[in-house]
């Protein structure tokens, strides 16, 4: 059980939440941020003592069916669940698939089938199979080895790879990397790159270790990404990712609403895809 770590992460779940979304009456003179401990205790129908006491580092570990409980009342996700189980020193239901390395077959029929940037990248950012298209939006990612092989890995440690999106966007994917990472983390205890990648960011980048300590956890399944690319300027696109059953691998698709700037610009894209060579970079998800 880790004492530390799962007092923060329930304050900081708990700090999250808006009483109007439980029905409870906000006021002036509500000074708590969030809801408070016995509305959650509440919540978990669990006592107010017990809870408080985990909060502060003194409770005794609770049982599987209070973190189940807990789990509902804070409204986490499958992936926070997970975290929490695991915190507080269980194993988390059900079991997951071991981590591999070898694009989806699912996911690989998908890819081939799409005329729009496509590529397949694991849970950890390492990505295994791009399109043509992919290539030329982002780079290509293929070739890297060791931690290196990870975007998250690259993100934090080369300055170069951020090049491709604007600096405003650089704070909100620092911190979906992160959250992303740490539900890989979370599930795949047992592939060695998860715990190696965790250790080498947090050694090498200030940034990525204070992100880490807010223990945000999840996967965003679409997003609106905005891309800096030398021959078509800012491009922004709707990202669509799509999960293998095993939940270790994504294939992240990049589209446009057809008749828009954007889309012209992909078809751009691909003239240009053509006459030139991608050069090395990007995020994929």
């Amino acid at each position: 059980m880790d004492r530390d770590g799962l007092a923060d992460f329930l304050r900081r779940r708990r700090e999250a939440l808006k009483p109007v979304n439980f029905g409870l009456a906000t006021n002036a003179r509500r000074r708590t941020v969030g809801l408070r401990r016995d509305e959650v205790a509440g919540l978990a129908h669990i006592s107010t003592d017990f809870y408080t006491r985990l909060e502060q580092r003194r409770g005794s570990r609770p049982s599987e069916t209070t973190v189940a409980a807990l789990g509902l009342a804070l409204r986490l996700t499958e992936d926070e669940l997970d975290h929490l189980y695991r915190l507080a020193g269980h194993q988390p239901p059900p079991p997951r698939k071991p981590h591999n390395d070898h694009a989806d077959p699912a996911l690989l029929r998908v890819l081939e089938r799409v005329d729009t940037p496509a590529q397949i990248v694991t849970d950890l950012g390492v990505t295994l199979h791009q399109n043509r298209l992919a290539e030329a939006l982002l780079g290509v990612q293929t070739g890297h080895t060791g931690l290196r092989r990870s975007q998250v890995h690259r993100w934090f440690t080369d300055v170069d790879e951020r090049h491709r999106f604007p600096p405003d966007d650089h704070d909100l994917h620092s911190r979906s990397y992160v959250a992303h990472l740490r539900a890989a983390y979370t599930r795949d205890e047992g592939n060695p790159m998860a715990g190696e990648l965790v250790a080498e960011l947090q050694r090498r980048s200030r940034e990525f270790a204070r992100l880490w300590q807010e223990h945000q956890v999840g996967i965003r399944t679409d997003m609106t990404k905005r891309i800096l690319h030398p021959a078509i300027c800012v491009i922004t696109l709707d990202c669509q990712i799509l999960t293998s059953p095993s939940q270790t691998q994504n294939l992240v698709i990049f589209t446009a609403a057809p008749g828009t700037d954007e889309a012209e610009r992909l078809a751009f894209l691909s003239i240009v895809k053509g006459a030139t060579e991608p050069q090395p970079g990007g995020t994929g998800y």
